[in-house]
């Protein structure tokens, strides 16, 4: 008999909120997800003062479910708009969020390592990492572009945006996907300890400043969303 678990699970770490992302394989992005980070996050704002999101061995995420991006237009539209709705969520979190990342980081995986404060990857293990969208002939929708705008290197969001250039762990330093890396078996470690140590910053001031620095470019895609669904172009079959 096999034991079902739930893709998303929160725990409270000395007052980080650890929010895993584990389906047992690619870690995709499913309804399932976005509905655990979203409970995570509303988890950390009552019992935390920093939030970490951490990613199974070898596997941060791989992108948006694609048992659901199959099953066409509609149901494309509505898991990425789903995901724009977090990943703004994220962006502009009142609390220091910190990225353990794990292994691959691909497509809605890597937007969610460009919405978090901080990203820590593994200076050890083979990843890949970037937006990898235009490559399999589906159009980015417009919360990736504003995130990539606000997070990338100048030197490479066209390389990152537009030409799907995917990078390793180092060359994802450099082009801004991630901050710094560690070994590899310390990132979740270090992580924590990273978001424990902002979440000692005083809350009310990390919060606004964000809102100053952040919440012009949600409040547009937000407002957007609906009408960039309805333009957007799905993967290729």
């Amino acid at each position: 008999m096999s034991l079902v678990t739930a893709p998303v699970t929160t725990t409270i770490d000395d007052g980080v909120a650890v929010i895993r992302l584990d389906d047992g394989k690619a870690n995709a992005v499913s309804h399932a997800v976005i509905d655990g980070i979203h409970a995570g996050l509303d988890q950390a704002e009552s019992d935390a003062t920093a939030v970490a999101i951490v990613g199974r061995e070898g596997k941060f995420s791989a992108g948006f479910d694609l048992s659901v991006m199959t099953q066409g237009a509609d149901a494309t539209r509505g898991l990425v708009g789903a995901g724009g709705t977090l990943m703004m969520r994220v962006f502009t979190h009142p609390q220091p969020t910190v990225a353990a990342v794990t292994g691959h980081a691909l497509a809605a995986g890597a937007l969610l390592c460009l919405a978090c404060d901080t990203r820590i990857g593994s200076a050890d293990l083979p990843a890949k990492i970037g937006l990898n969208e235009t490559a399999i002939g589906m159009g980015l929708p417009w919360y990736g572009v504003r995130l990539g705008e606000a997070r990338l290197s100048m030197r490479h969001r066209q390389r990152s945006i537009l030409q799907a250039e995917i990078y390793d762990m180092a060359g994802a330093v450099d082009a801004g996907y991630l901050d710094e890396l560690v070994g590899g078996d310390a990132v979740e470690s270090s992580a924590i300890e990273h978001a424990r140590r902002l979440g000692q910053l005083p809350r009310g001031a990390y919060g606004f400043t964000k809102r100053r620095l952040r919440q012009a470019i949600a409040d547009d895609v937000l407002a957007n969303l609906e009408d960039d669904m309805a333009n957007m172009v799905p993967p290729t079959p």
